[in-house]
């Protein structure tokens, strides 16, 4: 019987603790660092193996994977990694870093005699800890079968772009886009209801069934109207990704006006105490004087 992938999570934060956990589920053999050492810890009772070092976490593992919070954290935590690395060992780097966060990463990968796979997922907690995430990957067709096994446990299926970092990366920065529109224009619609004194389920009901209809929308709406703004995908963290999505369309020559708007919605909402809550509190933006609705 053949051992077990053994997988380095370097990153245990809101997704990287559940996708341990489903790794560990998996039965692979799993080690997680994280920066803060306490959010790490309870992967223990899981099975994980807490690491205090991203070397020692790192030392023979088959498989390496970061979900960081972007490029240049990502880069410094694989460089303190470095001693424990083995030389071939598959990177999946899963951290939204953007074009120039990648534009790191990859020499960086190539430097620790690592096979790179640019590996960013779709999917925010509940898809996390379910391992429903939509994994997007590019990378060498060779690393695929070693990487398999944890695509499995973190996803329902894996969307493979390519072989050349950036595919995969690429086209999750239009996703995200798209998530994150969507996100503002449910907050500011039920915002606007508010404001106007409409109840918000005439404007649900209203909807319901039709085209304008979705899944996303109930579930962000029903977030801002029972002010249970739990992260599953935080304020601070959308405005970085908005921002990479700004970087990306500048470099390409695309103007991406709705997006820049909404890093600034985000941006207002993390001024007024919203960092660290779901992005759905972007509906808070829409009262940047007074911090709510009158009656909120």
């Amino acid at each position: 019987m053949s051992e077990p992938t053994s997988v380095a999570v370097l990153g245990t934060g809101i997704m990287g603790a559940p996708m341990a956990r489903n790794l560990c589920s998996a039965g692979l053999d799993v080690r997680v660092w994280n920066r803060t050492r306490a959010k790490a810890e309870p992967l223990a009772e899981a099975g994980a193996r807490v690491a205090g070092s991203p070397g020692e976490a790192v030392e023979g593992a088959d498989v390496v994977l970061t979900m960081l919070h972007d490029g240049p954290a990502t880069a410094e935590t694989v460089r303190a990694a470095a001693p424990g690395l083995r030389s071939g060992a598959v990177w999946l780097q899963c951290t939204t870093a953007g074009l120039e966060g990648l534009a790191q990463l990859a020499p960086l990968a190539r430097e620790l005699g690592l096979t790179f796979v640019d590996a960013p997922v779709l999917g925010t907690r509940a898809p996390a800890e379910a391992g429903q995430l939509l994994v997007l990957a590019a990378g060498p067709e060779h690393a695929r079968a070693e990487a398999a096994p944890v695509l499995e446990a973190i996803g329902s299926r894996t969307v493979w772009a390519g072989e050349e970092p950036g595919a995969a990366t690429r086209l999750k920065l239009v996703c995200n886009s798209w998530v994150l529109a969507v996100t503002h224009g449910t907050a500011e619609a039920m915002a606007l209801a508010d404001g106007l004194g409409v109840d918000p389920q005439d404007f649900l009901d209203a909807v319901e069934g039709g085209s304008l209809d979705m899944g996303y929308l109930r579930i962000k709406a029903g977030a801002i109207r029972s002010r249970d703004f739990t992260p599953s995908f935080a304020v601070g963290t959308a405005e970085k990704d908005a921002r990479l999505i700004i970087a990306a369309g500048e470099e390409a020559g695309v103007r991406m006006d709705v997006a820049a708007a909404g890093a600034e919605r985000f941006r207002r909402a993390a001024e007024l105490g919203h960092a660290d809550e779901d992005m759905a509190a972007s509906y808070y933006a829409s009262f940047p004087e007074s911090g709510g609705p009158a009656g909120s």
